[in-house]
């Protein structure tokens, strides 16, 4: 008999509404938090969405960032921001440090000129010291990425709530995307309060975990489509628990090889994609959440017309695309 893992049993009665004025309330302080902290702290933008220019740098030596500051005091840069980068995948004589320098005034980034000389004076400090990557941003591109990924993000989210409209009734659409900007807000939020390095990878994983999330979402709705057909006079409430019960397995299963998965990236990744697969990771567990938690509690707010008339209008194909599968 083949081996199969099961991380949750197979019948389970559990009742996710028992707590939903407390689950949905925590959800509400979560993105008005979420929204506080990024109007009143604000992001920490990277090169990407703040202009500059960042520098990579390696050695054999230990990185001493009072040295690199010492050396490039003397240059007029203004304030230069110095991190030394850990990471396991590193070898024992690689150390790594990213220096962040912010454009010099009446310059849209920092000229080839300044950049020789950063190089030169951390060469004085460290002969042994290489620069393997420089990045540089003007404020006018930068200025342009923050709305063209706001526009990403958005786009997202209004194609996904057209999906779902036409795919369900206009109620499910409102459960989803509110649990799709749920996601979204709460994640920011989370880069907002840590201060963690906000830059278009993040958006890249935003937009991922939108997909992510509308996915699992779906799965439910659909079986909840179905089990509407299938117990015409079960309870609303009733119902939605049944549902999330029959599609536990597959939840669970799903955010655990997928976390599994991200874990492993985080930690043998690299430091380039570790704010990537942060946000994917958080993602992923706040996406779980919404899809028990927020979008159905919000259809069932909201109510269903499961009247006969409605029915009888289903079965004659008045809504083209309800039948289409995904």
């Amino acid at each position: 008999m083949a081996f199969r893992l099961k991380l949750v049993p197979t019948e389970t009665k559990i009742d996710f509404f028992r707590w939903q004025y407390i689950t949905f309330g925590v959800s509400v302080a979560a993105v008005i938090l979420s929204l506080l902290s990024v109007l009143f702290i604000g992001l920490n933008f990277g090169i990407d969405f703040k202009g500059g220019t960042t520098i990579r740098t390696e050695s054999t030596q230990v990185v001493d960032v009072g040295a690199y500051r010492g050396a490039l005091s003397d240059l007029g840069l203004g304030d230069v921001s110095i991190t030394e980068v850990f990471d396991p995948s590193f070898r024992p004589d690689q150390h790594v440090a990213m220096l962040r320098i912010a454009p010099q005034e009446g310059y849209e980034a920092v000229t080839p000129e300044v950049i020789a000389q950063v190089e030169a004076a951390l060469l004085a400090v460290d002969p042994a010291i290489t620069f393997p990557s420089v990045e540089s941003v003007g404020p006018k591109v930068s200025n342009e990425l923050i709305w063209k990924a706001l526009l990403a993000v958005f786009a997202g989210s209004t194609g996904i709530w057209i999906y779902v409209w036409l795919r369900f009734e206009w109620q499910f659409a409102v459960g989803c995307v509110a649990a799709l900007i749920h996601d979204v807000v709460v994640t920011v939020g989370v880069f907002s309060i840590f201060q963690l390095k906000f830059d278009l990878t993040i958006v890249a994983a935003l937009l991922t975990i939108l997909g992510y999330s509308v996915n699992d979402t779906v799965v439910i709705f659909d079986r909840l489509r179905e089990n509407l057909q299938k117990y015409k006079q079960m309870p609303l409430r009733d119902l939605m628990n049944l549902t999330t019960n029959e599609t536990l397995s597959r939840t669970i299963m799903t955010a655990t090889t997928t976390f599994l998965a991200l874990t492993a990236l985080i930690i043998f990744g690299g430091d380039v994609i570790r704010g990537f697969v942060f946000a994917m990771l958080f993602g992923v567990v706040i996406g779980t959440y919404s899809t028990l938690y927020v979008a159905k509690n919000i259809v069932l707010m909201l109510g269903l017309d499961r009247t006969e008339k409605t029915r009888k209008e289903r079965a004659k194909g008045d809504h083209e695309f309800a039948n289409i599968d995904a």
